[in-house]
């Protein structure tokens, strides 16, 4: 069975296909949402989900989070004694989540579809593959996000041609993509975002606000309470639903720190990020050459979108209700679900084509003339220009600029800068000419890119017909397949949490942050209801240790309430 992965910044999700439609698989804990976040203890146990995020409270030096917006980069996570790249981390959130799929489906999962925002590069992408792979998983194809979403929301079943902006504020991405429906065929228009923007710079925001409030700063506070705060934070943004303030508090020494955070405030503050909001919209709806009142659909992906400001915001943006049918942060994992369905040809689902667009320009770097046959190096010719619907092939011919010139080095870019320097380098493909008078000899330029973001660039001497060719791999962040397969080995050392024990564990944690949340009585009584819990695991007896689970739980819940 194929299944659909949406790997997110802030939380993770997996889904299959039933005769019913799509359904999310839930987590060994019962919950659709897997948390990406990943810590590793002194045992050098990996834990992912709830209970890493607990320990990132508790233990933030050995936890990570929010690591997807480094993927493709060298930049590297240190956790205890060990340090991890961005694309390991996920892979661990990727295992974790196939293996809670073969557990909830009783069956082997080898494949998946997994999604990346629209606006990744071919660093970004590659990366998530690399992921997959390393979780041992074949990934059958990258999907765009929204293009994930607009499927989840049946999209692709309207007959009438239909213009689709897909809004996705995920936890540290932003894409908007506009997509057209004609028959059966679904294309991707334009698309643009920030890979830095997302619901946690919200969060920050608020956190701001309560130190500012309560005369804190970020550099007298350890770990441990800046990870409380934060915590509080994220439940403060999330009451705005329905709230018009929140409480916040913390623990510093024998002094309790508390500031009201207001909905209204909170809005202000976040105008900056809502005009960031705006370009990517400005910029999508310039390059596919439509105006705002062109769009039939739109739809809300990802958690950001939940906060009451973002809806109100996109309303106004578009003077339209956005639909909201489907719950936002499960429609891109539906999306893939479906998409894993079409790879298989379920019978019960209507084939649809997809098409998608190249979200950067490809091109390469050149020379200018300047005067007095001069030229100046540095200048960047696009050959694919960003969103041309994939698959695309372009060619543009070069010539030589000086005389018994004998090679010609095509430096492969991504980027829109109209300088080289400013763009991605990608690789080089080198030829030779057969030397000449300047601009005697020429070569053709060919760039493929295909639906699974590969890259392949062909030169051809005009004059003699040699041709070389080269599938684009970024060496600084690629690897081979033996080193995957190395690497894999030697990932396979660092074992889950068995998931039997892991609601017991999660429990503890809980608790253990709470005890150092509270003082006094309430302390005392948290300690109590903990060494129970603990005289009880000891017992090994299974029915009297759920006993005590769900009277642990009733206690801290009780108490969280109090509190």
């Amino acid at each position: 069975m194929i299944i659909g992965i949406d790997l997110g910044t802030t939380n993770s999700l997996a889904a299959y296909f039933t005769e019913d439609g799509p359904k999310i698989i839930p987590n060994r804990l019962g919950k659709n949402m897997t948390p990406s976040v990943v810590s590793i203890d002194e045992e050098e146990q990996i834990y992912v989900g709830e209970t890493a995020k607990e320990r990132q409270i508790l233990y933030p030096e050995s936890s990570a989070s929010v690591f997807k917006r480094d993927m493709g980069s060298q930049k590297t996570y240190q956790l205890g004694k060990r340090s991890f790249t961005a694309e390991e981390l996920s892979s661990f959130v990727l295992r974790s989540l196939k293996e809670d799929a073969q557990t909830y489906l009783g069956e082997e999962i080898t494949e998946a579809v997994i999604s990346v925002p629209a606006y990744f590069n071919e660093a970004r992408r590659k990366a998530t593959k690399r992921a997959g792979e390393l979780a041992g998983l074949k990934v059958e194809r990258i999907i765009s996000e929204p293009t994930a979403a607009a499927i989840a929301y049946g999209l692709y079943q309207k007959n009438a041609n239909t213009k689709i902006l897909v809004f996705d504020l995920g936890g540290g991405t932003f894409d908007v993509s506009i997509l057209e429906l004609f028959q059966n065929i679904l294309e991707v228009r334009a698309v643009a975002g920030d890979n830095y923007l997302g619901g946690e710079d919200f969060t920050r925001v608020i956190q701001e606000l309560f130190l500012k409030d309560t005369g804190l700063s970020e550099e007298e506070l350890d770990s441990k309470v800046l990870g409380m705060i934060r915590k509080q934070a994220e439940q403060c943004k999330l009451s705005f639903a329905t709230e018009n303030s929140y409480t916040m508090s913390c623990q510093i020494g024998e002094e309790k720190k508390q500031a009201v955070i207001t909905a209204g405030r909170f809005e202000k503050r976040c105008e900056p990020l809502l005009d960031r909001i705006k370009r990517p919209v400005k910029k999508s709806l310039a390059d596919a050459k439509i105006k705002v009142s062109d769009i039939d659909e739109i739809v809300l992906v990802g958690g950001g979108t939940r906060l009451r400001l973002v809806r109100k915001y996109v309303a106004k943006l578009f003077k339209k209700m956005p639909d909201t049918s489907v719950h936002p942060d499960e429609a891109v994992a539906l999306g893939a679900a479906i998409q894993a369905a079409m790879k298989e040809r379920k019978e019960a689902i209507k084939e649809v084509i997809l098409t998608d667009v190249c979200p950067f320009t490809l091109g390469t770097e050149v020379a200018i003339e300047r005067g007095d046959d001069k030229y100046e190096s540095g200048h960047f010719a696009p050959i694919i220009e960003r969103n041309t619907t994939i698959p695309a092939s372009r060619t543009e011919q070069f010539h030589t600029i000086y005389d018994q010139q004998t090679r010609l080095s095509i430096h492969i870019l991504q980027g829109e800068s109209r300088f080289a320097a400013n763009n991605v380098s990608l690789g080089r493909l080198e030829i030779e000419v057969p030397p000449n008078k300047a601009g005697a000899e020429a070569v053709d330029v060919t760039y493929t890119y295909d639906i699974n973001s590969l890259l392949e660039v062909e030169v051809k001497v005009v004059s003699t017909g040699e041709v070389k060719r080269m599938i684009v791999k970024n060496q600084d962040v690629d690897m081979t397949d033996e080193e995957i397969e190395a690497r894999m080995k030697e990932l396979s050392y660092l074992k889950i949490h068995p998931r039997d024990q892991e609601e017991n564990k999660l429990l503890l944690l809980r608790g253990e942050r709470m005890y150092e949340e509270n003082v006094g009585e309430t302390r005392l009584e948290i300690e109590y209801e903990l060494r129970e819990f603990e005289r009880v695991l000891n017992t090994r007896d299974e029915a009297a240790i759920a006993d005590a689970r769900r009277t642990l739980r009733e206690a801290l819940d009780e108490l969280n309430e109090d509190w």
